[in-house]
């Protein structure tokens, strides 16, 4: 289970190099500019992810940064390389069950969400998962 929480520089420049498709749980639309779930996302396609936007609020939403909005990460065409996270501690049990249907290869915390035992939840399964780290900031330094 262990081995599934990611921690080490060595293990983080591994999955970022294996990472290209990239589903954003929480991304905020063009309107929210300012916020880190719109800048992350806009930073992954300015530099050639390809980002499935998931928001949570906004239902009249149909596109974020040009890509369709999809509601359910189980939604998602596979493969998903990597969730990234944009949801308080306290929301993330509640997409338990749509992330482990998506199957990502990856799950990853944004800088100030961690909860370890919805991690260890999301290691058991084979998935592995990052905490409390900015994605943006992780890939500006590689």
């Amino acid at each position: 289970m262990t081995a599934n929480i990611l921690e080490s520089e060595r293990e983080i420049t591994e999955l970022l190099a294996a990472t290209k498709r990239i589903a954003v749980l929480g991304i905020k639309t063009e309107a929210q500019a300012d916020q880190a779930s719109f800048y992350v996302a806009k930073y992954l396609v300015d530099n050639g992810y390809d980002v499935v936007p998931v928001p949570v609020y906004y239902p009249e939403v149909t596109t974020i940064l040009g890509q369709p909005v999809v509601r359910a990460l189980a939604a998602i065409t596979p493969p998903v390389d990597m969730i990234n996270v944009f949801r308080r501690p306290k929301d993330l049990a509640a997409h338990l069950e749509d992330i482990l249907k998506a199957k990502p290869k990856s799950v990853w915390l944004q800088l100030g969400i961690r909860d370890d035992a919805f991690a260890a939840k999301i290691a058991q399964a084979g998935i592995q998962v990052v905490q409390d780290r900015c994605l943006m900031v992780e890939l500006r330094n590689r």
